[in-house]
């Protein structure tokens, strides 16, 4: 890895961090006091986004993205984290799970998304089954030549605002010797298609008006059209494009960290006590000193991890690792930040209280700390036979 970042590279930064400094943060307070996102107000983002030239700017030229590396765009993630994700939704990312779609799928669904055109959300999460993907119970049968989809999800970010959804569904089982194992396949389903319905999810403390859907289906018919990938492919397909999305949470971590640090230097460097900065003793200078390490820490290990995705070499555990401690590190950073505030941290006039809790998830939602732990471990014994 080159550390330091090229020119370009830092010019990528520098307009992402502009467009969120000018256009998201304004927002910010009135988003967070509705809970929503004015209709108008996502239109006007997703418009400037296409306008910039970053809207779908993790997929490759080919498709009509802007075709930057895991590196590029884990600095694009990185300086959105600094903002609200309930307003930085609408700075398009679609999922990259779409460069599985042909023919026609396409048409209908990949390129008016990379053009800004539609929305899409991923639904994976059910009320049974979180990170075992596999005891997931919303299944797909075959039915007069379709394919009939019954189950829920929920915890679905963006559904909302999607035009579609790319649901995971069981089509089959398997008997092996650890006991049934289901099959799982990937289909495209559109906002409106009957059996389907949208509905609100839970309250969260984390994101306000970044909302979490519960989705329904009854009798869902689908026609073999709207699979994605190969029947019975779904781990497939998930392995291939939703292997780097941990990167997405961990650079996001890092831009929102730098952020909360930012606002915790600069009170320490003004507020007085006792005659002098509060940033003078070194109880709080100590804080700091760790905050500023723990972030740099978190930022090249986040980048190393994209850098090696980008030279094509394996990078499970660099990835687990990065998500893990970056997640961890920014509530450790919320915190110190809020301490160093006082009393007024967790006062919502100043929005150290709204960083403290929207940390919080970041250590549970694409994969648990333990999870993440679990797959280090693994990635370390496996050589060994154990």
């Amino acid at each position: 890895m080159q550390y330091g970042l090229t020119e370009e590279r830092e010019m990528i930064a520098a307009t992402v961090r502009r467009f969120v400094e000018t256009e998201i943060y304004p927002h910010e307070t009135e988003v967070e006091r509705s809970g929503r996102v004015p209709p108008e107000l996502a239109a006007e983002i997703r418009r400037k986004t296409v306008e910039l030239g970053f809207w779908a700017c993790n997929f490759p030229a080919e498709v009509g993205g802007a075709g930057l590396g895991h590196l590029e765009f884990a600095l694009v993630e990185r300086e959105l984290g600094r903002g609200s994700m309930a307003l930085t939704h609408f700075f398009g990312r679609p999922q990259n799970i779409l460069m599985a779609c042909e023919g026609e799928q396409r048409d209908r669904y990949l390129l008016p998304a990379v053009r800004g055109e539609k929305m899409d959300a991923l639904a994976m999460t059910e009320p049974g089954a979180g990170s075992d993907i596999r005891s997931m119970r919303t299944a797909a049968r075959r039915s007069g030549g379709d394919w009939v989809l019954n189950g829920q999800k929920h915890f679905i970010s963006g559904a909302d605002t999607a035009d579609f959804v790319i649901v995971f569904a069981a089509t089959g089982e398997d008997t092996t010797a650890k006991g049934p194992k289901k099959r799982i396949t990937a289909f495209l389903v559109d906002r409106g298609t009957p059996g389907f319905t949208i509905r609100p999810g839970y309250r969260s403390v984390s994101h306000r008006g970044y909302h979490n859907m519960i989705l329904d289906f009854d009798d869902c018919r689908l026609p073999d059209a709207q699979v994605l990938g190969a029947v019975d492919g779904g781990f497939e397909v998930m392995n291939t494009w939703l292997y780097a999305t941990r990167i997405t949470v961990a650079a996001m971590c890092v831009g929102r960290a730098r952020r909360v640090f930012d606002t915790a230097l600069a009170y320490a460097a003004g507020r007085e006590q006792f005659g002098q900065p509060i940033g003078r003793f070194q109880g709080v200078a100590f804080q700091l000193a760790d905050m500023i390490t723990e972030i740099d820490a978190a930022d090249y290990l986040t980048l190393a991890a994209a850098d090696r995705l980008d030279r094509g070499l394996p990078a499970n555990r660099e990835i687990a690792s990065a998500k893990l401690f970056a997640s961890e590190m920014l509530g450790r950073v919320t915190d110190a930040a809020l301490q160093i505030h006082g009393g007024m941290g967790l006062m919502d006039d100043l929005p150290l209280e709204r960083w403290w809790r929207d940390a919080r998830v970041e250590r549970i939602w694409d994969g648990t700390s333990e999870i993440q732990r679990h797959i280090i471990g693994r990635e370390l014994l496996r050589p060994l036979g154990a």
